[in-house]
């Protein structure tokens, strides 16, 4: 491959050597993929413990080595670091001399496009977000788990097609997101993913201390449901209490919670004032009774004995 000019992707040979700068759990998992769709891991760089071991039982055989190792040995390299440290990380990079005219570099960030790419470019690479809509174990499940897993893509227009390529090579269905959507993006997959772990962990230990021994067991038909529903109907699936604009019962959750898990509470007001709000959006909180539900939420919500509290951990439940 000439390091002279950039040439066109559509003259790349058709299987690449692959190094990975950051072996969290979103790196080794995706080499390995495209390890099955017959590409070569050749490197991979990490720093800790465990991205070490991470790397050594994904991607066996394939040696450690500097990030700017990594790029000279690569034709595609895939950049897997935080967020925050990525524009430090391309920018190095590219100041070092270690970004190669025509080298394929994927980002995996969520929140940056294909810009956070700039500097690289101008040393002559090819710059491609690629970011799998998927939760990592850091486990080889997370190659099983590609298969039909939505990918975040954004790629300069000429590179689009060689973007979604490698999307599909990996198992995913490739989704086009403007440069400029890509933080609403983000933010919208955060809310859904990340705040969903914290509801259901809150959820079973709340279960536990009403006497469940197998919360995850009786959770798991639920949220099944729920999110199947959800996914199906949007706010048409809404049920429970809320949407019911069942006010008493609202209270009474409130009054346990501050009892037995005060630092849920500000969740489960807000959760409760957003859901309420759609559900009469939706026609399905009747306004007579939404009055009462708003008045409860509003006010910190009374407890069951009707007397007010806050949102903080003092009220009726002490």
């Amino acid at each position: 491959m000439s390091t002279s000019q950039q040439p066109d992707p559509r003259d790349r040979p058709a299987r690449l050597t692959v190094g990975v700068v950051g072996a969290g759990r979103v790196g080794p998992a995706l080499a390995a993929s495209l390890q099955l769709a017959g590409h070569r891991p050749v490197a991979v760089s990490g720093v800790s413990d465990a991205s070490r071991r991470r790397a050594a039982e994904m991607l066996p055989d394939v040696p450690l080595m500097p990030p700017a190792e990594v790029l000279q040995r690569a034709d595609l390299v895939l950049l897997t670091v935080p967020d925050d440290t990525l524009p430090g990380l391309v920018e190095g990079l590219a100041e070092t001399g270690a970004v190669r005219p025509g080298q394929l570099l994927v980002h995996t960030s969520g929140r940056y496009g294909a810009k956070v790419l700039d500097p690289a470019l101008r040393a002559g690479a090819l710059p491609l977000a690629l970011h799998p809509a998927m939760t990592f174990t850091g486990t080889p499940v997370d190659v099983q788990r590609l298969a039909g897993c939505s990918f975040g893509v954004t790629a300069p227009e000429e590179l689009r097609m060689a973007a979604e390529a490698l999307v599909i090579e990996m198992g995913g269905e490739p989704e086009w997101i403007a440069e400029e959507r890509r933080p609403l993006y983000h933010a919208a997959l955060a809310l859904g993913a990340n705040h969903l772990v914290t509801l259901v962990a809150q959820s079973m230990e709340l279960l536990r201390e009403a006497g469940v021994t197998a919360p995850d067991r009786m959770l798991g038909p639920l949220l099944g449901a729920a999110l199947d529903n959800a996914l199906r109907s949007g706010d048409a699936a809404l049920t429970g209490p809320v949407a019911r604009g069942d006010a008493g019962t609202v209270a009474a959750h409130v009054a346990e919670l501050r009892k037995y898990s005060p630092q849920t509470v500000a969740g489960y007001l807000a959760m409760a004032r957003a859901t309420a709000d759609r559900a009469l959006a939706h026609g399905l909180l009747k306004p007579e009774l939404a009055e009462d539900l708003l008045g409860v939420l509003a006010n910190g919500t009374h407890g069951s004995d009707g007397t007010p509290g806050t949102d903080g951990t003092e009220g009726d439940a002490g």
